[in-house]
């Protein structure tokens, strides 16, 4: 009775079925997979969402690629940022999740295929899925840095391949991508005839100084249709509030083209609310003053980590650049799903094992890096404790 495009399983796993249980129980919990900054402990201004009663949100006057004037403002974000993107290269959309699946719809039959990033977070199987999509991985490697490893690019292309996605900077491993790997992939996307999709939502929290702007920008160059997303929900910690974008880029006969039969799909969903229109210039503006405090928070809770793990030689924290999560690895005696159940049941601790982001071998622990400072820095002294006991027991 159901199509396929949702999975045919929906029991809730071990790790899932555990915490629900404790939560039940009353048992407190530190959460270090927490990835919501209205959940964090960040001091919003009360009237930050002041505008979004405007009196222009009681006119509706849709648009398939939103109103001007919130183009020109994400337009300006990007300027922000040393991008220069035309307001009218600016498509407004309700999450990045949306974006995704609007530029499926653009790009590709069911059937075709989708390069992604391994490891890179999950959602991207459930959109390929709903949009009748095949995903193909390609590999980020670990040498003290990550890279993107061309060869595996190249080994999973198909006559089917219609976009290629990167994460800039990818989420879990912190990683920008680097400038000859980012004139390499555009120029393969051009060769090839696919686009470029890149996940730009966390660009704005460098880890390492001048991180992203040392990094590889693929707006910057013409060899291939390329589009690039972001949104509020983490431009501004306003995840609630369903504004995102994609811009676009590339040969003007492929752009134009682009944006024809872009115009169309986002002329049927008409999605995004008037209201967010009519205050996206305010509040990117204001906004800016969550973005600050989250940038504060993880550089200073990711220097925590990488200190405090100085004293932990049996663990190793994998280097990040940018973004909102950090990634240990800990020792191997157990699986992770076990490893990740005895932190939970006996530690009170919530981390993400490395199988969740499709990490090609064990043992890798996710934590987020938006967690009050105190409480971080409590759940990594139990994370390292836990890690140094499997060590002394594998001894």
């Amino acid at each position: 009775m159901f199509s396929t495009r949702t999975p045919p399983h929906l029991a809730a796993n071990r790790l899932a079925q555990a915490l629900l249980e404790l939560q039940r129980a009353g048992r407190p919990i530190i959460d270090l997979t927490e990835s919501n900054p209205t959940r964090s402990g960040f001091e919003y201004p009360p009237d930050l969402l002041a505008p979004l009663a405007d009196a222009r949100g009681l006119a509706y006057r849709p648009r398939p690629f939103g109103l001007i004037e919130a183009r020109r403002a994400v337009a300006k974000e990007y300027a922000r940022r040393g991008i220069s993107v035309p307001a009218d290269r600016i498509v407004l959309t309700a999450s990045t999740s949306e974006a995704y699946s609007l530029l499926f719809k653009l790009l590709a039959d069911p059937g075709d295929d989708a390069l992604v990033p391994r490891p890179s977070y999950p959602l991207f199987e459930h959109l390929t899925r709903l949009d009748g999509l095949s995903v193909r991985p390609y590999d980020l490697e670990y040498h003290g840095e990550w890279s993107i490893d061309m060869t595996s690019v190249e080994g999973a292309l198909t006559p089917r391949t219609r976009a290629l996605l990167v994460v800039n900077p990818n989420n879990p491993t912190g990683s920008f991508v680097k400038r000859d790997q980012a004139a390499r992939l555009v120029q393969l996307c051009g060769e090839r005839r696919f686009a470029l999709i890149a996940d730009e939502v966390f660009a704005d929290y460098e880890l390492e100084p001048n991180a992203a702007s040392n990094g590889g920008r693929v707006m910057d160059r013409e060899e291939a249709l390329v589009f690039s997303l972001g949104g509020l929900s983490k431009s501004v910690g306003l995840p609630q509030v369903k504004l995102g974008w994609i811009a676009v880029a590339g040969p003007a006969d492929l752009v134009d083209g682009a944006l024809e039969r872009l115009e169309i799909v986002c002329d049927t969903y008409l999605s995004v609310s008037t209201p967010v229109q009519a205050a996206a210039a305010e509040l990117l503006e204001r906004g800016s003053l969550v973005r600050a405090q989250i940038r504060a928070r993880v550089a200073a809770n990711y220097r925590h980590l990488v200190g405090r793990n100085a004293a932990a030689p049996a663990c190793r924290v994998l280097r990040s650049e940018g973004g909102w999560y950090a990634v240990l690895q800990v020792p191997t005696l157990r699986t992770e799903e076990e490893l990740v159940l005895d932190l939970l049941v006996s530690d009170g601790v919530l981390a993400h094992p490395g199988y969740f982001f499709d990490f090609p071998r064990e043992s890798y622990l996710v934590v987020s890096l938006l967690v009050p400072e105190a409480e971080f820095s409590e759940g990594v002294e139990r994370v390292l404790s836990r890690a140094l006991q499997v060590q002394s027991c594998r001894a």
